[in-house]
């Protein structure tokens, strides 16, 4: 993690640390499918912490993709799981867009 950069980035690449973590646990659980979205979305926090342009867009793409995914399984399992999976997607997803990380990685990045 970069200590430079604004609060809500280092959040944003701590989520998607974390859900790369629980992504490698259910592959091992579960196999792949939505842990490899999780995968990806290690891989860009981790271009995101080295200030990389290509990884800030790989990051809210793949955050959008699996916020989409959680919105359909919250419809589909009804369950307080779905809704607190629905809410961190979502949290992970405004990190990034916020203007701060927006103005940020758009002065900064490389």
């Amino acid at each position: 993690m970069d200590q430079t950069q604004p609060q809500t980035l280092q959040a944003a690449v701590m989520l998607s640390y974390i859900n790369a973590a629980l992504g490698v646990l259910f592959f091992f659980a579960f196999g792949a499918g939505l842990s490899l979205l999780l995968l990806l979305l290690g891989v860009s926090a981790y271009a995101v912490a080295n200030e990389k342009r290509w990884g800030y867009r790989l990051a809210v793409a793949v955050a959008g993709l699996y916020l989409v995914v959680q919105v359909i399984g919250f419809f589909v399992i009804h369950g307080f799981s779905g809704l607190l999976n629905l809410v961190f997607a979502g949290v992970l997803l405004a990190l990034l867009l916020h203007p701060q990380s927006r103005e940020y990685q758009r002065i900064w990045f490389h």
